[in-house]
């Protein structure tokens, strides 16, 4: 679980495993294989992790799973818009439905 906040943690932040990589003076090999949880993180890595992930050591290990969704004002309207054209929709269907059973 840690590793996935890491990991989700690096890329909200748009970086690359490249760039923590350089930060902890390693190739992307080795990040890649501490990030997945194959290879140990060292105490002064996290420290190191955190700053440049601007959070908490224990921002990074807490243990709650990282959902964060992050939507657009116009991606919002858009599906408003959506359900409400889906609900004069059904209500149409409705009416169709209650015409055709009175046949």
């Amino acid at each position: 679980m840690v590793h996935k906040r890491l990991k989700f943690l690096r890329k909200q932040k748009g970086l690359k495993q490249e760039d923590l990589a350089k930060i902890l003076s390693t190739d992307v090999s080795s990040y890649s294989r501490k990030e997945n949880g194959k290879s140990k993180i060292y105490d002064g890595e996290w420290e190191k992790l955190a700053r440049a992930l601007d959070v908490s050591v224990d921002d990074i290990k807490k243990s709650e799973d990282p959902v964060i969704i992050h939507l657009s004002n116009s991606i919002i309207e858009n599906l408003q818009d959506y359900i409400t054209f889906l609900k004069y929709e059904n209500e149409d269907l409705r009416t169709e439905l209650e015409k055709l059973k009175n046949k």
